[in-house]
């Protein structure tokens, strides 16, 4: 489904003289890849379009070098991407970069094209990259970021908390529980969630207070059961995946963090908050990950969960909100000198 956002962020005005860009997001439904694309395009502070792809097949079954045609690969709610091309085209995810960079090339050269994370196709035909550091991609195009792109915002949680108002009457101190699960690189068993709702139980008897806790796609129904079942009895809220999702209002309402090791995404949105962020390690692990979490450490951002809940104190980092300063500075130069041409 086609959204029209009307995200322009308080405080930066439109560029005199210059007609609002149009502008199009693309993502393909994931939770992290498309708070990455969509907060990306907040930062800007521009409107946008946010176009959810899904792939049509024989593409579908193909890797990303034979898509010989990448805007018929593509469509969104059935939709196929066709011109009026946009000014800027912003992706997250393996399924966007080729569509992407084919609409640049459509358009002429005239549409900006952003991608966060990397593409690992076509780097020197984007305009700019956004890549998270432990991923070692540089260059003159390539921005580097400490985390991931999020839309964690003082003003989205507030906004979100008074969506959910019953949080209110939760005893504190509160504990927010980001749950993921298994991916490529870690694993999360039942065993070890059964070990981590224990950890919170125990932290609940010892301190009081409550949990807020939100599992992920990956957690699975398996997963959530093994919460229910550890937790029942105790103050702990579970979001079971059904009905509004209050992962903002969590992140709002928490006054310290657990957060499993196996989601860059996460973390970063739970350093966003300033809040004492501890991370729940996990089997498994690469490289990547490694870098990205000895990064967070030596910054004074995470520790890692030691079975209690600690206090500390950093500066939040503010890796989104200059991803969306260079990013919207860039677009309107680039305007500038097209209509100056």
């Amino acid at each position: 489904m086609v959204a029209l956002s009307a995200a322009v962020l308080d405080g930066i005005p439109a560029a005199p003289g210059l007609p609002a860009p149009l502008v199009w997001v693309l993502h393909d439904g994931k939770a992290g890849m498309a708070s990455q694309a969509l907060g990306l395009a907040e930062a800007a502070g521009f409107r946008f379009v946010e176009k959810r792809l899904s792939v049509r097949r024989p593409w579908v079954w193909l890797p990303l070098q034979l898509w010989f045609a990448p805007l018929r690969a593509v469509s969104d709610a059935g939709i196929a991407l066709t011109s009026p091309w946009p000014d800027l085209v912003i992706g997250c995810g393996r399924h966007t970069a080729m569509p992407a960079l084919a609409i640049r090339r459509a358009s002429g050269g005239r549409t900006f094209a952003a991608q966060v994370q990397d593409p690992r196709v076509g780097r020197g035909e984007f305009d700019l990259l956004f890549v998270p550091e432990h991923d070692r991609l540089r260059g003159p195009r390539i921005q580097v970021t400490r985390g991931a792109i999020h839309r964690v915002t003082a003003a989205r949680l507030a906004k979100e908390l008074r969506r959910f108002p019953s949080l209110a009457g939760l005893p504190r101190p509160i504990v927010g529980v980001l749950i993921g699960g298994s991916n490529r690189s870690y694993r999360l068993g039942l065993d070890r969630l059964a070990t981590i709702a224990d950890s919170i139980a125990g932290i609940l008897r010892t301190n009081g207070g409550s949990a807020v806790v939100t599992p992920s796609r990956r957690t699975g129904a398996a997963g959530i059961a093994v919460l229910r079942e550890r937790l029942a009895g105790l103050p702990a809220v579970i979001w079971d995946g059904n009905g509004d999702n209050p992962y903002y209002a969590y992140l709002a309402i928490a006054d310290a963090l657990l957060v499993t090791a196996d989601s860059v995404s996460m973390v970063s949105e739970a350093a966003a908050t300033g809040k004492p962020v501890h991370i729940l390690d996990l089997a498994g692990g690469d490289a990547k990950f490694a870098r990205f979490h000895q990064a967070m450490r030596e910054a004074g951002i995470t520790r890692p969960f030691a079975g209690h809940i600690e206090s500390w104190s950093y500066v939040p980092p503010d890796d989104t909100a200059r991803a969306g300063a260079l990013l919207r500075d860039r677009v309107l130069t680039r305007l500038q000198q097209r209509r100056r041409g």
